[in-house]
């Protein structure tokens, strides 16, 4: 048996070329070569807009790009529906421009070169397509959108307007799942014939998505589509080909309903003392200066019970997912596991590859995620990767690179664009409304977008 081999970052990120990738921007001062692509700005940097201040605009797409790349882009725009929310992004973020509650007015005002949208995934569709009218880029935070109808008028807007949208699909940029990628590339394990995919969120990340607005299927899809949108994309890059046909099944066993007491949010509740998931939002001053001292503006609770009676998404999932070249997957989520994380493991004609990755780890001397391959009447093969320095994985940073500078080529076909974002919410929309009708669905009756036996890579800006 051979020992374990591991990498140092350095080593790894030479060995893969990890930091490579598509640029979201080519040029910022010159038309690009592809029509569908092109784009041309006046100004050195690049204008940017953004609709949504939460959490994640305030910090991953709005701090985090001021601080990282101040000589390549400038926000030009901020809106939400909260100004209280806005006057705390705009001073968090550190930029001095102006603020709407109006979206179309932001818009006209501020003519941006990108949008970027961080809303509430079932109003992502909205802003997206208006943009696009408005001869705009996009990047939204995934899911896309939620439902197909919503799927197939970003579809017919990319269509008639020639603009593009990428989908912020960080997981694909951690180098583990990059080396993944790479050695299903390599032929190691032969042709893949089957994948079994199981993910983990805890009672703490997990119960997270029941105290907010994501409870509400209407609004974020259920977690089939906002969460399990990230592991289909996974699945759709490592596979390279298209999905066929879904059926699933699925229940609320754990969280709403379920709970023998409940509340209108945690720091109403009688239950402090008792209650396992009962968490005070003020101890977090991020949180209490973005949400709590805003809640008068329009009601929104970041510390809702998990135990709500209108929770009406489902905490554990299972699907059986056929892709068109043939290649069957069984995916399961459950969302209220003693730990995070996943275990995946590829068959092929050739052997197996194995990686179980636990994302909330104990202290321990252990800086790597490791990779196993098997060969059919042969040895195995342990490979170590250091674990990634940003967030998600360690693919937060590389994403944004690959985003923001310039002529950065894309050797792991990691852009994703509509197509990769379209079908990466089909597959949970095909299982969730298999779950309501009890029986498969196939992909190609949701939309107009018909699955390939080979992945086909957009080319995004």
């Amino acid at each position: 048996m051979k020992e374990p081999k591991q990498m140092s970052r350095r080593n790894f990120i030479a060995a893969t070329g990890i930091l490579a990738g598509g640029a979201l921007v080519k040029d910022l001062n010159a038309v690009q070569a592809a029509p569908k692509s092109s784009l041309h700005y006046e100004t050195k940097k690049l204008r940017i807009a953004m609709i949504g201040t939460g959490s994640r605009g305030c910090d991953m797409w709005g701090r985090d790009l001021v601080k990282a790349y101040p000589d390549r882009l400038e926000f030009v725009g901020l809106c939400d529906s909260n100004p209280g929310r806005l006057e705390f992004a705009q001073k968090y973020i550190g930029t001095t421009c102006p603020t709407f509650t109006d979206f179309e007015k932001m818009m006209a005002e501020t003519k941006p070169d990108l949008l970027i949208v961080t809303t509430v995934d079932a109003t992502h569709h909205t802003f997206i397509v208006r943009a696009m009218e408005l001869g705009v880029d996009v990047l939204t935070e995934k899911p896309m959108t939620v439902d197909e109808k919503k799927i197939q008028l970003i579809l017919d807007a990319e269509k008639r307007t020639g603009k593009t949208c990428r989908v912020t699909f960080n997981y694909r940029y951690s180098p583990h799942r990059a080396k993944i990628w790479e050695i299903l590339r390599s032929g190691e394990i032969g042709d893949i014939t089957s994948v079994d995919f199981h993910w983990y969120l805890d009672t703490s990340h997990g119960a997270d998505y029941f105290r907010r607005w994501h409870r509400l299927v209407e609004k974020s899809g259920s977690l089939w589509v906002h969460k399990a949108s990230h592991h289909f994309d996974l699945l759709n890059w490592w596979i390279d080909s298209d999905p066929e046909s879904v059926y699933a099944l699925g229940a609320l066993d754990f969280y709403g309903k379920n709970g023998s007491v409940r509340a209108e949010n945690c720091r109403t509740c009688p239950h402090t003392r008792s209650c396992k998931f009962y968490w005070d939002v003020t101890k977090n001053d991020y949180y209490r200066q973005l949400y709590v001292e805003n809640e008068k503006y329009d009601g929104y609770l970041r510390d809702g019970c998990v135990f709500k009676e209108d929770v009406n998404i489902f905490d554990k999932m299972a699907a059986t997912i056929r892709y068109k070249n043939g290649v069957q997957v069984s995916y399961s989520l459950t969302a209220y596991s003693p730990y995070e994380g996943y275990r995946i493991a590829f068959n092929g004609t050739k052997g197996r590859l194995d990686a179980w990755i636990q994302e909330s780890k104990p202290i321990s001397d252990v800086n790597y995620d490791e990779i196993v391959v098997f060969k059919n009447f042969g040895r195995r093969e342990y490979i170590q990767i250091p674990f990634g320095t940003s967030g998600h994985g360690g693919g937060d940073a590389l994403l944004k690179d690959q985003i923001f500078i310039p002529n950065t080529p894309d050797p792991f076909k990691q852009c994703a664009g509509i197509r990769d974002g379209a079908l990466a919410c089909l597959i949970g929309i095909a299982a969730r409304n298999s779950i309501f009708g009890k029986e498969p669905v196939r992909i190609a009756d949701l939309t107009t977008l018909q699955p390939e036996e080979k992945k086909r890579y957009n080319r995004v800006l």
